[in-house]
Parts: structure tokens; sequence; C-alpha cells
């Protein structure tokens, strides 16, 4: 017969500062794959495209002011138009509204992006922390 013994040791920080690394690695992955997915739908046309369909641009602006932060402290992440670039028009677009004394109707682009790419989140954080 054999007899054995083992003892093991947890360093509960050591394991909260990889999950954190980890976990703001893979947001900034996801935050990316939604931007692209985002970028990619939008497309340049003259013509306004039709309500429930993401947006046409015609100089591409939109789709140049889709951007992400991650924020380490929180541990989150932020995609979508910045407003410094195209003011309220990415929100009119999306959820409808008022922008520059015209209606527009519902044009999402962001959260059918995200639909598209939700198969693949749990992906980015699978096996991330060792």
């Amino acid at each position: 017969m054999i007899a054995m013994r083992a003892k093991t040791m947890l360093d509960k920080q050591k394991l909260r500062t990889k999950f954190r690394q980890a976990n703001f690695k893979n947001l900034g992955h996801a935050g990316a794959a939604l931007r692209l997915t985002a970028r990619r739908s939008i497309r340049t046309r003259q013509k306004p495209s039709p309500a429930g369909t993401p947006p046409h641009t015609r100089r591409g602006q939109l789709r140049r002011a889709i951007a992400y932060s991650v924020d380490k402290q929180r541990q989150l992440v932020v995609i979508g138009p910045e407003r410094e670039a195209v003011g309220t028009s990415g929100s009119a677009h999306e959820f409808g509204g008022r922008y520059r004394r015209e209606r527009y109707p519902r044009r999402p682009f962001m959260g059918p992006a995200l639909e598209k790419i939700q198969d693949r989140l749990p992906g980015f954080w699978a096996n991330s922390v060792r």
C-alpha cells in the first residue's frame, strides 16, 4: 500500500491579479470584434438605408467614429460612435429620433452587431487564466 499526502496553497491575491489581467485583455478583444462587425455593417451609399437596417454613410464619417475603450479599474468596455466626431447622430440612427431638426427612423447597427458576435464572446475568456 502506498500512502501519499499533498498540501496545496492558494494565493488569492495572485489569482485575482491574473483574473483581472486576463479580463482586461479579453474585454479589449471583445470590443475590437464588436467594433469591426459594426463598422462592416455600415455601407457607403448616397441614399439613406431603409428603416430597420444599418445606416448608410456618404463619406464614412459614422463608420470611422465607432471606437471602443476598456476601463481597467472598473473592468468594462464601452463601444460606440464617438460623440466628438458625429455628435448625437449615432444615437438617432440606433434608437430613432431627431438630429439637426430631422426625424431619423430606427436604423440599429450596434445591437445587431452584438447579436452577430455573441456566440464568439465566451471563447475570448476560455482558458485565459492559467
